[in-house]
């Protein structure tokens, strides 16, 4: 169980600015930018030449631990916890050190106990959009559907608007992925310091997330639009045509098709991506430029081939692959991800951490 923390020291533990550790010096993949900036500043990073190319090691390290500067409890409303996503944050929540769950928010299960939770006991509330801006929380997670989340950023931010403090909001829908006012927070591809900083957090999609990772590493190098296959059990969704992930992931990363299809396994997704390339490579360059960009990366690893059952309840993306085919100028590379963890909740808490001032991979379990 956890103690209650006087509020003289939750309210100085909030928000300690700054929190960012710097980064290497060039230009970072910003997923706004990808279309503006295809080049990197290669004076500026460790670089590896191969075939007139510039291969770069990674340009956004992981902060881990050393970013860290809180060690005090931050109380956390759930709202929206009936879903698959929910019960999965509800998990990692439970194991982590410095996460206090305070409020869950669910119209269906009101009244009801929460359970999977050990720290307090917790009742489900149907807390209306007022109800929700005036819990005295540091961190709001909005799993709802999409088109839902505005009344209750509106709400937040109304509240909060004279009360001297801004509550870390994480959205798990699609409403704020293309707003510039909010971070967009793929913390592998996006500036860790940037999400240190952001109070309002766009949690990217799990067909998004695998595919843009799969992707920005040879952004440079695609010669015509990638076209991605994705296959995701039924916890997911599908849409044949103008899927969300498609927009997403050609307004952050580059334009794409998208394909989408629903298996029969429960969780996890299998992507299949075929990239023209704008000049002759070998299977050996891509895969050296892959292990060179996610250098470090506790979430993302290299495989020869990703599976499904290999991925599901782990917390990590799996890109491997890297089939050229005989002219040297087409690649295909497979990614895995499982949808609730990585894809979602998993994310999820890793933006929390940097938000909030922790490590980064703090009670996110690294298999």
């Amino acid at each position: 169980m956890l103690s209650a923390t006087p509020r003289t020291v939750r309210t100085g533990a909030r928000r300690i600015v700054p929190r960012a550790a710097p980064i290497i010096a060039g230009r970072c993949p910003n997923p706004s930018s990808f279309h503006q900036h295809r080049t990197v500043n290669a004076r500026s990073l460790a670089t590896t030449r191969r075939l007139g190319y510039v291969a770069t090691t990674n340009p956004n390290p992981p902060f881990d631990k050393k970013n860290m500067s809180n060690d005090v409890p931050a109380r956390v409303a759930l709202i929206g916890a009936r879903g698959y996503t929910g019960q999965a944050l509800i998990e990692l929540l439970d194991k982590h050190p410095y996460m206090d769950l305070r409020h869950v928010s669910s119209r269906e299960l009101a009244g009801q106990e929460l359970e999977g939770y050990t720290k307090r006991k917790i009742t489900y509330e149907n807390l209306s959009v007022e109800q929700c801006a005036q819990l005295d929380v540091d961190a709001y997670v909005l799993a709802l559907p999409n088109g839902v989340c505005k009344p209750y950023v509106d709400a937040i931010d109304e509240a909060e608007k004279d009360k001297g403090k801004k509550s870390v909001i994480v959205d798990l829908s699609a409403d704020y992925r293309f707003d510039d006012t909010w971070t967009y927070a793929l913390p592998e591809v996006t500036k860790r310091s940037k999400i240190a900083q952001s109070t309002r957090i766009s949690n990217p999609g799990c067909f998004a997330t695998a595919a843009q990772l799969a992707i920005v590493p040879i952004v440079d190098l695609i010669g015509a639009t990638p076209t991605i296959m994705g296959i995701s059990g039924y916890s997911g969704a599908d849409s044949l045509t103008d899927h969300m992930h498609e927009r997403e992931i050609s307004h952050h990363t580059t334009d794409v098709a998208f394909i989408p299809h629903v298996s029969s396994w429960f969780r996890g997704i299998h992507l299949t991506i075929n990239i023209p390339l704008n000049r002759k490579m070998t299977s050996r360059d891509i895969r050296t430029i892959y292990q060179d960009r996610y250098a470090g990366e506790k979430l993302v690893k290299i495989v020869g081939e990703p599976y499904v059952k290999t991925i599901q309840n782990k917390h990590s993306v799996e890109i491997g692959s890297f089939a050229i085919d005989r002219t040297g100028e087409r690649v295909v590379i497979c990614a895995t991800i499982d949808n609730l963890n990585k894809g979602a909740s998993t994310q999820c808490l890793q933006n929390m951490n940097l938000a909030l001032g922790y490590a980064e991979y703090e009670g996110i379990p690294i298999i």
